[in-house]
């Protein structure tokens, strides 16, 4: 069967997916505060209705609390054609919160001039439907195929994977020979950066505001740290990777909480931070010398204790031996759907891909979206996607699935 062949089985399922898709965003998944379960269900019975089984995996209660999330179920669809190699598909259906600014509802799925509109419906709920409309292409067409292909449809990338990929590779639920995870169109990531969170709690001692010489100030004492962490990060510029696409390690406080009321002393003030790694640095040391770049601080303010709890540490995603063949076929077939050769490339964030490539599975990123975060609105108020690039990246799919399993 040809490859026109192919396209044209993505295209007659091209309205039934776009239902699909638009029944995932409508069915809320944020993450916080992280009760996905029920959209795994309503996932699952969705993939049922295509006629997929679909395998459930609740993450054990005590495993989901301890990361900060309330139910999580990871989801399998196995379709074995013979003997060869597994090639995994995975997409995360967890979103961060839809937040303000909405020219939509964020669960409506809207569609207006091409474009689906809702939290989900680039990141990643419409890899979900690119993946599976993919796969039952493929399995429409009726080509010769050996080998497997796996649908994971996991529920904590926005809490760092460790309930999702890492959970799955854990138990020995999988253990694919390749991974394409969820991307977009018009590039595919070979690598991309790791993350630190940290959290600084700075103390001091409470006092009445009228005699505030009787306590210790812990805002004044955050304020001096502060400034130490803004002076660090400017030093960071002077860091390149040599990966096109990722550029220096940053770094952001993001969180600050603290004080206790207006007229108090503020006794505590509590800091996260976000400190993105570029894959030339090694995570452990990173680690290791911005703690104790902070604790260094605390000798110099009197009477003030500060402490550094880890919260996340995401390891870089970095190219290994097998990703170069993923590429050549993926790009082979996105010149053909796309008209335009793709780059391969890193990027700044950071994904739950890292678990598949950390477990020596040759891994890329590549599914439906435009060429940029911004251009979807990625974790941002109006998150759309094209159902044009929507359609093209299912085509890329399943030709490139094709591919792999050749006969």
């Amino acid at each position: 069967m040809s490859g026109d062949t192919l396209r044209s089985l993505v295209d007659a399922l091209h309205a039934a997916q776009v239902r699909f898709l638009a029944e995932l965003v409508r069915t809320s998944s944020d993450n916080p505060p992280g009760d996905c379960a029920p959209h795994a269900r309503s996932t699952a019975a969705l993939l049922e209705e295509l006629g997929f089984a679909v395998e459930q995996y609740p993450v054990p209660a005590e495993e989901v609390q301890a990361d900060g999330m309330l139910t999580v179920t990871n989801l399998i669809v196995r379709r074995r054609f013979g003997p060869g190699p597994t090639v995994a598909l995975n997409a995360h259906g967890d979103v961060v919160p839809p937040g303000e600014g909405w020219t939509t509802d964020p669960y409506g799925a809207e569609i207006r001039d091409g474009m689906l509109y809702g939290r989900g419906a680039a990141v990643s709920k419409s890899d979900i439907a690119t993946y599976a409309f993919a796969l039952l292409a493929l399995e429409r067409s009726a080509r010769p195929l050996r080998g497997q292909v796996e649908l994971h449809i996991t529920y904590d990338e926005e809490a760092g994977g460790l309930l999702g990929p890492h959970w799955l590779l854990q138990q020995r639920l999988t253990r694919p020979d390749y991974a394409i995870c969820a991307g977009f169109s018009y590039n595919i990531v070979v690598a991309h950066n790791g993350c630190l969170h940290l959290e600084v709690r700075v103390q001091g001692r409470s006092a009445h505001a009228a005699r505030p010489e009787t306590g210790v100030d812990a805002l004044e004492a955050a304020a001096e740290l502060l400034n130490h962490l803004y002076t660090l990060r400017r030093t960071y510029g002077t860091v390149h990777s040599r990966i096109a696409g990722i550029d220096h390690p940053t770094l952001v406080v993001g969180l600050i909480k603290g004080g206790i009321n207006t007229n108090v002393v503020p006794d505590l003030v509590t800091l996260r931070l976000d400190r993105r790694i570029v894959p030339e640095e090694d995570p452990e040391t990173v680690e290791r010398e911005l703690q104790a770049s902070i604790e260094r601080i605390a000798t110099r303010l009197p009477g003030v204790s500060i402490s550094v709890r880890r919260i996340l540490l995401a390891r870089p995603l970095t190219p290994i031996a097998g990703q170069e063949h993923l590429v050549r076929v993926i790009q082979h077939h996105a010149q053909a759907v796309l008209g335009e050769t793709i780059p391969a490339n890193g990027v700044p964030i950071y994904t739950d891909a890292r678990l598949y490539s950390a477990a020596g599975i040759p891994t890329v990123l590549y599914g439906a979206g435009p060429r940029t975060l911004l251009e979807a609105n990625a974790h941002r108020a109006d998150e759309r996607v094209s159902l044009e690039d929507l359609r093209k990246a299912t085509q890329v799919i399943a030709l490139s699935l094709a591919d792999l399993l050749a006969a």
